[in-house]
Protein backbone atom coordinates (compact mmCIF):
# COMPACT_ATOMS: atom_id res chain seq x y z
CA UNK A 1 0.00 0.00 0.00
CA UNK A 2 1.54 3.25 -1.16
CA UNK A 3 0.25 6.71 -0.39
CA UNK A 4 -2.29 7.76 2.23
CA UNK A 5 -5.95 6.80 2.64
CA UNK A 6 -7.43 7.84 5.98
CA UNK A 7 -11.01 9.09 5.80
CA UNK A 8 -12.36 7.70 9.05
CA UNK A 9 -11.40 6.90 12.63
CA UNK A 10 -13.03 3.47 12.51
CA UNK A 11 -12.68 2.00 9.00
CA UNK A 12 -10.57 -1.19 8.94
CA UNK A 13 -6.96 -0.28 9.69
CA UNK A 14 -4.50 -1.72 7.16
CA UNK A 15 -1.26 0.22 7.66
CA UNK A 16 0.08 2.20 10.61
CA UNK A 17 3.24 4.15 11.45
CA UNK A 18 4.75 3.53 14.91
CA UNK A 19 8.00 4.42 16.66
CA UNK A 20 9.47 1.86 19.04
CA UNK A 21 10.75 3.70 22.14
CA UNK A 22 14.53 3.89 22.02
CA UNK A 23 17.51 5.18 23.92
CA UNK A 24 16.06 8.68 23.87
CA UNK A 25 14.21 7.63 27.04
CA UNK A 26 17.57 6.95 28.72
CA UNK A 27 18.46 10.62 28.34
CA UNK A 28 15.43 11.70 30.36
CA UNK A 29 16.50 13.01 33.77
CA UNK A 30 14.46 14.56 36.58
CA UNK A 31 15.90 17.98 35.75
CA UNK A 32 14.79 17.62 32.12
CA UNK A 33 11.26 16.29 32.66
CA UNK A 34 9.39 19.57 32.43
CA UNK A 35 11.37 20.80 29.42
CA UNK A 36 10.83 17.49 27.60
CA UNK A 37 7.12 17.29 28.55
CA UNK A 38 7.27 14.18 30.74
CA UNK A 39 5.87 13.63 34.22
CA UNK A 40 8.02 10.58 34.98
CA UNK A 41 10.82 8.47 33.52
CA UNK A 42 9.69 5.22 31.84
CA UNK A 43 11.76 2.05 32.28
CA UNK A 44 12.99 1.56 28.71
CA UNK A 45 13.25 -2.23 28.68
CA UNK A 46 9.68 -2.67 29.84
CA UNK A 47 8.39 0.17 27.65
CA UNK A 48 9.87 -1.60 24.63
CA UNK A 49 8.29 -4.90 25.65
CA UNK A 50 4.93 -3.18 26.00
CA UNK A 51 5.32 -1.43 22.66
CA UNK A 52 6.26 -4.71 20.99
CA UNK A 53 3.06 -6.19 22.41
CA UNK A 54 1.14 -3.27 20.89
CA UNK A 55 2.71 -3.87 17.46
CA UNK A 56 2.08 -7.63 17.73
CA UNK A 57 -1.58 -7.02 18.60
CA UNK A 58 -1.97 -4.86 15.50
CA UNK A 59 -0.26 -7.41 13.27
CA UNK A 60 -2.56 -10.04 14.72
CA UNK A 61 -5.47 -7.99 13.38
CA UNK A 62 -3.99 -7.90 9.88
CA UNK A 63 -2.39 -4.45 10.15
CA UNK A 64 0.92 -3.71 8.40
CA UNK A 65 3.18 -2.04 10.97
CA UNK A 66 5.91 0.27 9.66
CA UNK A 67 8.33 2.13 11.89
CA UNK A 68 9.22 5.80 11.67
CA UNK A 69 12.90 5.02 12.20
CA UNK A 70 12.91 2.45 9.38
CA UNK A 71 11.17 4.80 6.94
CA UNK A 72 13.68 7.54 7.72
CA UNK A 73 16.59 5.10 7.39
CA UNK A 74 15.30 4.13 3.94
CA UNK A 75 15.36 7.81 2.94
CA UNK A 76 18.89 8.68 4.07
CA UNK A 77 20.28 5.29 3.08
CA UNK A 78 19.18 5.78 -0.52
CA UNK A 79 20.90 9.12 -1.15
CA UNK A 80 24.03 10.49 0.55
CA UNK A 81 23.14 14.05 -0.48
CA UNK A 82 19.79 13.75 1.30
CA UNK A 83 21.56 12.24 4.33
CA UNK A 84 23.98 15.17 4.48
CA UNK A 85 21.16 17.65 4.04
CA UNK A 86 19.28 15.99 6.89
CA UNK A 87 22.28 16.06 9.25
CA UNK A 88 22.83 19.76 8.54
CA UNK A 89 19.16 20.59 9.10
CA UNK A 90 18.92 18.43 12.25
CA UNK A 91 21.98 20.24 13.64
CA UNK A 92 20.51 23.68 12.98
CA UNK A 93 17.20 22.74 14.51
CA UNK A 94 19.03 21.47 17.59
CA UNK A 95 20.22 25.09 18.02
CA UNK A 96 23.81 24.29 17.11
CA UNK A 97 24.97 27.40 15.32
CA UNK A 98 28.75 27.56 15.77
CA UNK A 99 30.90 26.29 12.94
CA UNK A 100 33.01 24.26 15.37
CA UNK A 101 30.14 22.25 16.82
CA UNK A 102 28.38 21.91 13.48
CA UNK A 103 31.50 20.23 12.09
CA UNK A 104 32.11 18.16 15.22
CA UNK A 105 28.57 16.78 15.22
CA UNK A 106 28.59 16.01 11.50
CA UNK A 107 31.90 14.18 11.75
CA UNK A 108 30.80 12.33 14.90
CA UNK A 109 27.63 11.03 13.25
CA UNK A 110 29.27 10.03 9.99
CA UNK A 111 32.25 8.34 11.62
CA UNK A 112 30.32 6.42 14.29
CA UNK A 113 26.93 5.73 12.69
CA UNK A 114 27.53 4.48 9.16
CA UNK A 115 24.39 2.34 9.30
CA UNK A 116 21.43 4.56 8.27
CA UNK A 117 19.07 3.25 10.95
CA UNK A 118 21.70 3.65 13.67
CA UNK A 119 22.26 7.24 12.54
CA UNK A 120 18.53 7.99 12.63
CA UNK A 121 18.17 6.48 16.09
CA UNK A 122 21.15 8.51 17.31
CA UNK A 123 19.53 11.75 16.12
CA UNK A 124 16.48 10.75 18.17
CA UNK A 125 18.54 9.77 21.22
CA UNK A 126 20.48 13.03 21.60
CA UNK A 127 24.17 13.67 22.15
CA UNK A 128 26.09 14.41 25.35
CA UNK A 129 29.24 16.49 25.62
CA UNK A 130 31.39 13.57 26.73
CA UNK A 131 30.58 11.65 23.53
CA UNK A 132 32.32 14.25 21.40
CA UNK A 133 36.02 14.71 20.82
CA UNK A 134 36.17 18.25 22.19
CA UNK A 135 39.00 20.15 23.81
CA UNK A 136 36.88 21.72 26.53
CA UNK A 137 39.49 24.37 27.25
CA UNK A 138 38.73 25.97 23.86
CA UNK A 139 35.45 27.43 25.06
CA UNK A 140 34.35 28.72 28.44
CA UNK A 141 30.86 27.25 28.00
CA UNK A 142 32.38 23.78 27.56
CA UNK A 143 34.78 24.17 30.46
CA UNK A 144 32.02 25.06 32.92
CA UNK A 145 29.60 22.45 31.60
CA UNK A 146 29.26 18.95 32.98
CA UNK A 147 30.58 16.19 30.72
CA UNK A 148 27.08 14.71 30.77
CA UNK A 149 25.53 17.97 29.56
CA UNK A 150 23.25 17.37 26.56
CA UNK A 151 24.68 19.09 23.50
CA UNK A 152 21.57 17.93 21.61
CA UNK A 153 18.44 17.05 23.57
CA UNK A 154 16.70 13.69 23.09
CA UNK A 155 13.24 13.37 21.57
CA UNK A 156 11.47 11.12 24.11
CA UNK A 157 7.95 11.94 22.87
CA UNK A 158 8.56 10.35 19.48
CA UNK A 159 6.72 7.16 20.36
CA UNK A 160 3.57 9.29 20.16
CA UNK A 161 3.58 9.29 16.35
CA UNK A 162 0.07 10.79 16.24
CA UNK A 163 1.27 14.35 16.81
CA UNK A 164 4.14 15.39 14.50
CA UNK A 165 2.11 14.77 11.35
CA UNK A 166 -1.50 13.85 10.62
CA UNK A 167 -2.76 11.80 7.69
CA UNK A 168 -6.05 13.23 6.44
CA UNK A 169 -7.91 11.76 3.48
CA UNK A 170 -5.23 11.20 0.84
CA UNK A 171 -2.89 13.92 2.15
CA UNK A 172 -0.79 14.85 5.14
CA UNK A 173 -0.34 17.69 7.59
CA UNK A 174 3.28 18.18 8.65
CA UNK A 175 2.60 19.98 11.89
CA UNK A 176 4.18 22.87 13.71
CA UNK A 177 4.27 21.61 17.28
CA UNK A 178 3.46 23.55 20.43
CA UNK A 179 6.85 23.13 22.09
CA UNK A 180 10.33 23.56 20.69
CA UNK A 181 11.38 20.13 21.89
CA UNK A 182 8.57 18.42 19.96
CA UNK A 183 8.73 20.61 16.86
CA UNK A 184 12.11 19.00 16.10
CA UNK A 185 10.28 15.67 15.72
CA UNK A 186 8.53 16.82 12.56
CA UNK A 187 11.78 16.82 10.60
CA UNK A 188 11.36 13.06 10.08
CA UNK A 189 7.90 13.52 8.58
CA UNK A 190 9.22 16.23 6.29
CA UNK A 191 11.84 13.88 4.81
CA UNK A 192 9.66 10.76 4.71
CA UNK A 193 6.78 12.43 2.86
CA UNK A 194 9.17 14.19 0.49
CA UNK A 195 11.52 11.33 -0.37
CA UNK A 196 10.26 7.90 0.71
CA UNK A 197 8.97 5.84 -2.25
CA UNK A 198 5.87 4.78 -0.30
CA UNK A 199 4.84 8.39 0.37
CA UNK A 200 6.53 10.65 -2.18
CA UNK A 201 3.99 12.89 -3.90
CA UNK A 202 1.55 12.90 -0.96
CA UNK A 203 -0.38 16.22 -1.00
CA UNK A 204 0.61 18.43 1.94
CA UNK A 205 -2.16 20.41 3.62
CA UNK A 206 -0.11 22.01 6.38
CA UNK A 207 3.58 22.86 6.68
CA UNK A 208 5.88 22.63 9.66
CA UNK A 209 7.15 26.07 8.62
CA UNK A 210 3.76 27.73 9.19
CA UNK A 211 3.58 30.25 12.00
CA UNK A 212 0.85 28.60 14.07
CA UNK A 213 0.81 25.46 16.21
CA UNK A 214 -1.27 22.39 15.46
CA UNK A 215 -0.81 18.76 16.59
CA UNK A 216 -2.15 15.48 15.26
CA UNK A 217 -3.80 14.49 18.53
CA UNK A 218 -6.26 17.31 17.90
CA UNK A 219 -7.24 16.04 14.43
CA UNK A 220 -10.02 13.43 14.06
CA UNK A 221 -11.31 12.16 10.71
CA UNK A 222 -15.07 11.98 11.26
CA UNK A 223 -15.72 10.98 7.65
CA UNK A 224 -14.52 11.81 4.14
CA UNK A 225 -16.15 15.26 4.33
CA UNK A 226 -15.69 16.27 7.97
CA UNK A 227 -12.72 16.85 10.26
CA UNK A 228 -12.98 17.51 13.99
CA UNK A 229 -10.11 19.59 15.37
CA UNK A 230 -9.50 20.67 18.94
CA UNK A 231 -8.68 24.24 19.90
CA UNK A 232 -6.49 23.16 22.75
CA UNK A 233 -3.32 23.71 24.74
CA UNK A 234 -1.41 22.53 21.68
CA UNK A 235 -3.47 23.77 18.69
CA UNK A 236 -4.21 27.41 17.85
CA UNK A 237 -7.35 28.61 16.03
CA UNK A 238 -5.12 30.47 13.54
CA UNK A 239 -3.67 27.12 12.47
CA UNK A 240 -7.14 25.71 11.85
CA UNK A 241 -7.96 28.74 9.68
CA UNK A 242 -4.78 28.19 7.67
CA UNK A 243 -5.50 24.48 7.26
CA UNK A 244 -9.08 25.16 6.15
CA UNK A 245 -7.97 27.59 3.44
CA UNK A 246 -5.77 24.88 1.95
CA UNK A 247 -7.72 21.67 2.48
CA UNK A 248 -11.07 23.04 1.27
CA UNK A 249 -9.58 24.12 -2.04
CA UNK A 250 -7.06 21.37 -2.77
CA UNK A 251 -8.34 19.17 -5.59
CA UNK A 252 -7.06 16.05 -3.81
CA UNK A 253 -9.24 16.70 -0.74
CA UNK A 254 -12.92 15.91 -0.15
CA UNK A 255 -13.09 17.75 3.19
CA UNK A 256 -15.73 20.49 3.16
CA UNK A 257 -16.42 20.94 6.88
CA UNK A 258 -14.18 21.42 9.89
CA UNK A 259 -15.62 21.32 13.41
CA UNK A 260 -13.35 23.24 15.77
CA UNK A 261 -13.98 22.13 19.37
CA UNK A 262 -12.94 24.66 22.01
CA UNK A 263 -11.70 22.39 24.80
CA UNK A 264 -10.24 23.34 28.20
CA UNK A 265 -6.57 24.30 28.25
CA UNK A 266 -5.15 21.77 30.70
CA UNK A 267 -2.87 18.74 30.93
CA UNK A 268 -5.88 16.41 31.28
CA UNK A 269 -7.41 17.80 28.07
CA UNK A 270 -4.11 18.01 26.19
CA UNK A 271 -5.59 17.04 22.81
CA UNK A 272 -9.04 16.42 21.41
CA UNK A 273 -8.33 12.68 21.35
CA UNK A 274 -7.93 12.72 25.13
CA UNK A 275 -11.51 14.03 25.27
CA UNK A 276 -13.21 11.61 22.89
CA UNK A 277 -12.43 8.91 20.32
CA UNK A 278 -14.75 7.04 17.99
CA UNK A 279 -14.95 3.28 18.55
CA UNK A 280 -17.89 2.17 16.39
CA UNK A 281 -20.30 3.55 13.84
CA UNK A 282 -22.44 4.99 16.62
CA UNK A 283 -20.23 4.95 19.73
CA UNK A 284 -17.58 7.21 21.21
CA UNK A 285 -15.55 7.05 24.40
CA UNK A 286 -15.48 10.41 26.18
CA UNK A 287 -14.01 12.30 29.10
CA UNK A 288 -16.94 12.92 31.51
CA UNK A 289 -15.77 16.50 31.94
CA UNK A 290 -16.88 17.31 28.40
CA UNK A 291 -20.50 16.22 28.86
CA UNK A 292 -21.99 19.72 29.24
CA UNK A 293 -22.70 22.29 26.54
CA UNK A 294 -19.76 22.88 24.24
CA UNK A 295 -18.60 25.75 22.10
CA UNK A 296 -17.93 24.43 18.62
CA UNK A 297 -17.27 26.32 15.42
CA UNK A 298 -18.38 24.99 12.05
CA UNK A 299 -15.99 26.12 9.32
CA UNK A 300 -16.97 25.83 5.65
CA UNK A 301 -15.68 27.16 2.33
CA UNK A 302 -17.33 30.18 0.71
CA UNK A 303 -15.39 30.20 -2.56
CA UNK A 304 -12.33 32.05 -3.86
CA UNK A 305 -10.12 30.54 -1.16
CA UNK A 306 -12.17 32.01 1.68
CA UNK A 307 -13.85 30.39 4.66
CA UNK A 308 -16.76 31.08 7.01
CA UNK A 309 -17.03 30.13 10.70
CA UNK A 310 -20.32 29.74 12.58
CA UNK A 311 -20.50 29.29 16.35
CA UNK A 312 -22.54 26.34 17.63
CA UNK A 313 -23.67 25.87 21.24
CA UNK A 314 -24.86 22.32 21.81
CA UNK A 315 -24.03 19.07 23.53
CA UNK A 316 -21.35 16.75 22.22
CA UNK A 317 -23.98 14.06 21.64
CA UNK A 318 -26.13 16.30 19.43
CA UNK A 319 -23.15 17.63 17.49
CA UNK A 320 -21.73 14.19 16.77
CA UNK A 321 -25.18 12.81 15.91
CA UNK A 322 -25.58 15.49 13.23
CA UNK A 323 -22.22 15.01 11.56
CA UNK A 324 -21.91 11.24 11.94
CA UNK A 325 -25.35 10.94 10.40
CA UNK A 326 -27.00 8.76 13.04
CA UNK A 327 -27.72 8.80 16.78
CA UNK A 328 -24.58 8.19 18.82
CA UNK A 329 -23.89 6.81 22.27
CA UNK A 330 -21.25 8.46 24.44
CA UNK A 331 -19.49 6.07 26.82
CA UNK A 332 -17.79 7.94 29.68
CA UNK A 333 -14.32 6.99 30.86
CA UNK A 334 -14.57 5.28 34.24
CA UNK A 335 -18.21 4.39 33.67
CA UNK A 336 -19.37 7.65 35.23
CA UNK A 337 -17.60 7.10 38.57
CA UNK A 338 -15.79 10.38 39.28
CA UNK A 339 -12.70 8.94 40.96
CA UNK A 340 -12.34 6.09 38.45
CA UNK A 341 -12.83 8.57 35.61
CA UNK A 342 -10.13 10.93 36.85
CA UNK A 343 -7.68 8.09 37.47
CA UNK A 344 -8.28 6.30 34.19
CA UNK A 345 -8.44 9.48 32.14
CA UNK A 346 -4.96 10.29 33.48
CA UNK A 347 -3.93 6.94 31.97
CA UNK A 348 -5.75 7.62 28.68
CA UNK A 349 -8.84 5.54 29.27
CA UNK A 350 -10.70 7.30 26.45
CA UNK A 351 -7.72 7.38 24.08
CA UNK A 352 -8.40 4.25 22.04
CA UNK A 353 -7.19 3.07 18.64
CA UNK A 354 -9.99 1.62 16.53
CA UNK A 355 -8.84 -1.29 14.37
CA UNK A 356 -12.26 -1.72 12.77
CA UNK A 357 -15.79 -0.75 13.83
CA UNK A 358 -16.39 -2.15 17.31
CA UNK A 359 -12.80 -3.36 17.87
CA UNK A 360 -10.37 -1.14 19.75
CA UNK A 361 -6.92 -1.30 21.31
CA UNK A 362 -6.85 -0.11 24.94
CA UNK A 363 -4.50 -0.01 27.90
CA UNK A 364 -5.19 -2.96 30.17
CA UNK A 365 -4.73 -0.84 33.31
CA UNK A 366 -8.03 0.99 32.73
CA UNK A 367 -10.10 -1.92 33.96
CA UNK A 368 -13.24 0.04 34.90
CA UNK A 369 -13.54 1.69 31.50
CA UNK A 370 -12.62 -1.54 29.71
CA UNK A 371 -15.37 -3.43 31.51
CA UNK A 372 -17.90 -0.79 30.47
CA UNK A 373 -16.78 -1.01 26.85
CA UNK A 374 -17.12 -4.79 26.92
CA UNK A 375 -20.63 -4.49 28.37
CA UNK A 376 -21.49 -2.16 25.47
CA UNK A 377 -20.52 -4.86 22.96
CA UNK A 378 -17.13 -3.45 22.06
CA UNK A 379 -14.34 -5.97 21.46
CA UNK A 380 -11.26 -4.73 23.31
CA UNK A 381 -7.66 -5.69 22.66
CA UNK A 382 -5.77 -4.97 25.87
CA UNK A 383 -2.08 -4.15 25.85
CA UNK A 384 0.27 -3.73 28.85
CA UNK A 385 1.02 -0.12 29.71
CA UNK A 386 2.75 0.31 33.08
CA UNK A 387 5.64 2.20 31.44
CA UNK A 388 4.18 3.47 28.17
CA UNK A 389 1.47 5.35 30.06
CA UNK A 390 4.07 7.44 31.91
CA UNK A 391 4.35 9.55 28.76
CA UNK A 392 0.67 10.53 29.09
CA UNK A 393 -0.58 9.08 25.82
CA UNK A 394 -2.67 6.07 24.86
CA UNK A 395 -2.94 3.69 21.89
CA UNK A 396 -4.27 6.38 19.56
CA UNK A 397 -1.46 8.72 20.55
CA UNK A 398 1.10 6.00 19.76
CA UNK A 399 -0.13 5.38 16.22
CA UNK A 400 -0.51 7.21 12.93
CA UNK A 401 -2.75 5.33 10.49
CA UNK A 402 -1.52 5.49 6.92
CA UNK A 403 -4.24 3.40 5.30
CA UNK A 404 -7.80 2.52 6.25
CA UNK A 405 -10.24 0.73 4.00
CA UNK A 406 -13.12 2.94 2.99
Amino acid sequence: MKGINVKSEIAPLKKVILHRPGRELLNLTPAKLEELLFDDIPFLKVAQQEHDAFAAALRGEGVEVVYLEDLMADVIGADEAVRDQFIAQWTREANIHTEMYTNILRDYLLENYADPKALVEKTMEGVTLNELNVDRSNALVDLVSSATEMVVNPMPNLYFTRDPFANVGNGVMINRMYSVTRNRETIYGEYIYKYHPDFVGTPQYYSRYNAFHIEGGDVLNINEHTLAIGISQRTEPDAIDELAKVIFYDETSSIDTILAFDIPNSRAFMHLDTVFTQIDYDKFTIHPGIMGPLTVFEITPTGNGKIHATEIHDTLENILTKYVGQPVELIPCGGGDRIAAEREQWNDGSNTLCVRPGTVVVYERNDVTNAVLTDKGIRIIQIPSAELSRGRGGPRCMSMPAWREF
